[in-house]
């Protein structure tokens, strides 16, 4: 990846956001319940990025929750238009993960695998052509 920087933002423009393509760090799809519940849909598509290397203007409104798994999610959207823009775990505060349908330019992402597989709904199931984990994966 190159040294180029990568916009996305909400649906109103109060919230915007940055990074450099290269401090991307991989792309998934998460079909767990929780993120089916926030994104109204049959799975939320996240680009995990360094905390450090993400900069934000403007700000987002926070909503924690107790995830599928125990950890605690917190999850970050406008306040105006309500666009989920972010999520992080707070046990692994250093990394962020930004939704995919918000930035500007997501043609150059390619999604890696499926989390919480095992959960998928049958109208929005998982990508076999990709690596599922039924959980949350392990890189312990």
């Amino acid at each position: 990846m190159t040294d180029e920087i990568q916009e996305g933002g909400c649906l109103c423009g109060n919230i915007n956001y940055e990074f450099n393509k290269s401090s991307s760090l991989t792309a998934h799809h998460c079909h767990c319940k929780d993120c089916q519940k926030s994104t109204g849909s049959g799975k939320a598509t996240i680009l995990l990025i360094p905390k450090d290397e993400l900069k934000i203007s403007g700000e987002l409104k926070l909503y924690t929750v107790t995830g599928s798994a125990g950890s605690h999610i917190t999850r970050g959207f406008c306040n105006n238009c309500g666009s989920p823009l972010v999520s992080f775990v707070e046990e692994n505060p250093g990394i962020r993960f930004i939704k995919l349908g918000s930035l500007h330019d997501s043609s150059w992402v390619k999604v890696e695998s499926n989390f919480w597989s095992s959960t998928a709904r049958s109208w929005s199931p998982a990508d076999e052509e990709i690596f599922n984990f039924t959980h949350n994966p392990d890189f312990s």
